[in-house]
Order: C-alpha cells, then sequence, then structure tokens
C-alpha cells in the first residue's frame, strides 16, 4: 500500500511539471531603454529605478 502511494505521488510531480512546459510563450518582451541588471525583463524608457529590487537602472548598450 505504501508502495503505491509513493508511485501516485510521483506520477502526480511528473504530470504537474510536464504541463508547465507546455504554457504559451508567445508573449512578447519589451525592450526599455533602462533596464534592472538583477532583473532584466523589467525596465523603462527613462532612468529610474527597479520596482522590484530597487536597484538603479541602467541604459541599455544600444551601439550593436
Amino acid at each position: 500500500m505504501r508502495s503505491v502511494l509513493i508511485a501516485l505521488a510521483f506520477l502526480g510531480m511528473g504530470l504537474t511539471s510536464c504541463s508547465n512546459a507546455t504554457k504559451d510563450k508567445s508573449t512578447t518582451k519589451k525592450h526599455y531603454k533602462y533596464y534592472c541588471i538583477m532583473h532584466p525583463d523589467l525596465g523603462s524608457d527613462k532612468p529610474g529605478v527597479c520596482p522590484k529590487c530597487g536597484m538603479q537602472l541602467v541604459e541599455r548598450d544600444t551601439d550593436k
């Protein structure tokens, strides 16, 4: 009985991890002029601080 419960637990964990892999990732990311080095997906079009960690936003290198 105990081994059946353990097997069901592993099966449940496997199914939930597979469902995360199939999520739609078609959302577009905005590339801000200023970004947080700790959270590159967060930023602004003007200087400021990161809303998540409070670090100063740095300007992207647009020469590339």
